[in-house]
């Protein structure tokens, strides 16, 4: 491995260099030069500089998120190359890392992509968007991480550190108001309890946005509306030893996503999917009730000069209700909502060993147990069901005067035979997963000699899935059902008109024994300068599938890679870069399709993929007045022509979902000190992705084009830093751009867009004591 890839980072490391030396130079002619900031990390479970990790990785301190304005998951996609964070709302996210995408609301489907609170797992799709409030820093982690993080960390991870009590005494503010009625409230308060021993912290956050979009039924859509709490102790039990228990509760009541289709007009005649109005049934009824609750115990144990202790509790629970109108349009056809419930625990004990030696490293045992359901109630008006262009029958969805065509009541289907269509129908289904796993896992890093280090890393895992299925049929047949839309595969028997129903839960359950692991051979050209070279296997868990009349184990997804990366600085420390180039091989690609006997997805075998991508993040501070940073990523990701056995695939050639070939973003910080003790800052940013798809079969016009969007704050300070008033402004250009499209509208021939967020401002006051 040493001699195919070494010669490679040398010519990259010198073209680097040769590239940014006049920048360096330059800056070393600065007046008043300051280094920046070092972040250190925890990435491989122990503290490092980000410079010394040898692991694509981009970490963010808290103060730099303040700083620009980042209040949701969304913000820190824009920041890192090579992650995407698609947010239609805080139920329904998507995590993207270098093309893969993570975003199965499915209770019996792993996430490729883990997100993590202090090391605990978050990462089942309908629990993971939390607020990122008061935060020591963020970790997003690229490529396989299975070995440092577990079985969900397929293909990267993205961890939350939060800030902990500590002994000592401060408090915090910021207030906000702008347009669409917005209104924001966050502070913290720490002390100790106990001098020396007992601390305690408490922070808030309360956000609430307006929807941009005007429903014509009623109310509006696309909002926020989020409150969190969080309350942790800190306790000193000697000097080496420490527990943080932490505690978070978080409430989102939004309301509804604004899912239009550009296939049925609303009453006012727009068929324009940027039309910030839509026609959607249920008018308020629409939105997200969704409740999450966590509580993290974490314990630090010194056993003696080289050996340490970690121990990392967790317990996790939430519960969310989203009602929301798939046709996107006026008629009362495909009005679904979801219900979803998640619980889990997890236990992780770690040995870490440091003697000061050639030999770092750390070995442990984790316990993970997680049950959940996803419960999916469908109500239609048959009469207007049947004009959806799904069914075929040709019926026209809205009369000559806009309002929706309930005329037809009756369908023939043979002389003198009829089906009645009914003005209200009902039926659900509902799937179930609940997965025990075992973990043993070892890690570590041996210096060859005083450049090159050797890290070996393994996890083996054993877990036991059961997954289930139900559908209800609630006592009244609908005679759609002989259509063959799905719900129904004995048409004498006509009940459902989309999920055939079972006698209670059907499940099935598998035991599964698994391995991940990593190689990697990092060298240290100087003080300045690091290299590695990595390979390392991931995988994602097998999906239990079951349904009304089958079931079957959908094969784990696994994945090689292969990489390479530069980090280092210049200036003594004040232009930093971190480059990174990567090649990946899928086997066995699940992805998402449409179940052949109902209207509904669910996971699949693609077959086989391969991605080849590059990153480069640059950081530079040539003086106390300015900063600037600038991110890269370039992405060639999908699926391969052929499968193993030389057979063309079915979507071969097609690229990712969500999955832009280039992505970039920049900025800066400019401040100057005026009288007073004041000092004045500008903070503009900008972000920009090319062309991406929105499913993987790349349907043409179920896409988004290129876009960038601008964002600006301005402000002064006072005190120092202690006082903070600022104006801030996103999506300055007001650019309309879409962050999803297709979705189960798509199922119906009317396919749905969402809309982005569009231009928003306002001011803020922040204080420190």
């Amino acid at each position: 491995m040493s001699c195919r890839f070494h010669p490679l980072v040398l010519a990259l490391h010198a073209g680097l260099a040769a590239a940014l030396a006049p920048l360096a130079s330059a800056q070393t002619a600065q007046a008043d030069p300051e280094q920046l900031d070092t972040i250190v990390v925890t990435a491989q479970k122990r503290e490092q500089q980000v410079s010394e990790v040898p692991i694509a990785i981009s970490a963010y301190s808290g103060q730099f998120l303040r700083d620009y304005g980042v209040n949701d998951f969304s913000d820190i996609g824009n920041l890192v190359p090579g992650l995407e964070v698609q947010e239609q709302s805080p139920n329904n996210p998507g995590f993207v890392i270098r093309g893969i995408t993570s975003d199965s609301g499915e209770a019996n489907v792993e996430p490729r992509v883990s997100v993590f609170q202090d090391g605990v797992s978050i990462s089942k799709s309908r629990g993971s968007v939390v607020q990122p409030f008061d935060l020591e820093r963020v970790e997003v982690l690229r490529g396989p991480q299975g070995t440092l993080f577990g079985r969900g960390a397929q293909i990267g991870a993205i961890h939350l550190i939060q800030n902990k009590a500590w002994n000592g005494t401060e408090a915090g503010f910021t207030v906000g108001a702008g347009n669409d009625g917005e209104h924001l409230l966050t502070g913290y308060f720490n002390t100790p309890l106990a001098a020396e021993v007992l601390s305690a912290r408490v922070a808030v956050f309360d956000q609430k946005r307006d929807g941009f979009v005007d429903n014509l039924s009623g109310g509006d859509l696309n909002g926020k509306d989020t409150r969190a709490v969080r309350a942790s102790l800190h306790l000193d039990l000697r000097q080496t030893d420490s527990m943080d228990l932490i505690l978070n509760w978080q409430k989102d009541t939004p309301p509804g996503t604004a899912f239009r289709t550009n296939t049925i007009p609303t009453r006012t005649g727009s068929t324009d999917v940027f039309d910030r109005t839509a026609d959607l049934n249920r008018g308020t009824g629409l939105g997200l009730d969704r409740t999450v609750r966590g509580a993290t115990l974490l314990g630090s144990f010194a056993l003696g000069p080289a050996w340490t202790l970690s121990s990392i509790s967790g317990w996790r629970d939430f519960d969310s209700h989203e009602e929301f109108d798939a046709d996107g349009s006026q008629l009362y056809a495909a009005e679904f909502a979801e219900i979803s419930k998640g619980r889990q625990v997890s236990q992780e004990l770690r040995f870490n060993y440091d003697d000061g030696g050639r030999f770092t490293g750390f070995a442990g045992v984790s316990y993970f147990h997680e049950s959940g359901t996803q419960t999916v109630p469908f109500s239609t008006n048959e009469r207007s069901l049947i004009t959806l262009p799904a069914v075929g029958l040709g019926i026209p969805p809205l009369l000559p005067d806009g309002s929706p065509n309930t005329l037809v009541t009756a369908l023939p289907i043979a002389p003198g035979v009829v089906l009645p269509l009914k003005p209200f129908h009902q039926e659900q289904y509902a799937n179930s997963g609940r997965t025990t796993a075992w973990e043993l896992f070892a890690d570590g890093t041996l210096a060859l000699s005083e450049r090159l280090d050797l890290t070996l890393g393994l996890r083996g895992t054993h877990e036991k899935a059961e997954g289930g299925y139900r559908s209800d049929f609630f006592g009244v047949p609908s005679a759609l059902g002989v259509l063959g839309l799905g719900g129904s595969p004995d048409p004498s028997r006509p009940t459902n008109i989309l999920f055939a129903p079972t006698d209670g839960w059907r499940t099935r359950e598998e035991s599964f024994d698994s391995a991940v692991g990593r190689a990697v051979l990092g060298y240290h050209f100087n003080t300045h300068h690091n290299g590695y070279v990595s390979v390392s296997r991931g995988r994602r868990p097998a999906v239990v599938q079951v349904d009304a009349d089958s079931s079957q184990v959908v094969p784990a997804e696994l994945v090689w890679s292969y990489e390479i990366g530069l980090k280092g600085d210049f200036g003594g420390g004040r232009l930093v870069y971190d480059l990174a180039a990567y090649h990946y091989d899928y086997s066995d690609f699940q992805t998402t399709i449409q179940d052949p006997d109902t209207l509904r997805y669910i996971a699949g075998n693609g077959g086989n993929a391969s991605a080849d991508g590059a990153e480069l993040s640059l950081t530079w501070r040539p003086n106390r007045d300015f900063s600037g940073f600038l991110t890269y990523g370039f992405i060639d990701a999908g699926f391969d022509e052929q499968d193993d056995d030389g057979n063309r695939q079915e979507l071969a050639g097609n690229r990712f979902r969500l999955t832009p070939k280039h992505s970039a973003s920049a900025g800066f910080d400019l401040g100057r000190d005026v009288s007073g003790g004041a000092r004045i800052y500008l903070r503009p940013s900008w972000n920009w992705r090319s062309q991406v798809y929105f499913e993987d079969d790349n349907t043409p016009g179920i896409e988004q084009a290129g876009y960038a969007l601008y964002n600006l704050r301005l402000g002064f300070t006072l005190e120092g830093g202690r006082w903070d008033f600022g104006l801030y402004g996103n999506n300055l250009t007001d650019k309309d751009y879409l962050i999803d499209a297709g979705n189960t509208g798509r199922l119906f021939g009317t396919p749905t867009f969402i809309q982005g967020l569009p231009r928003t401002y306002g001011v803020s006051v922040s204080g420190r004591f």
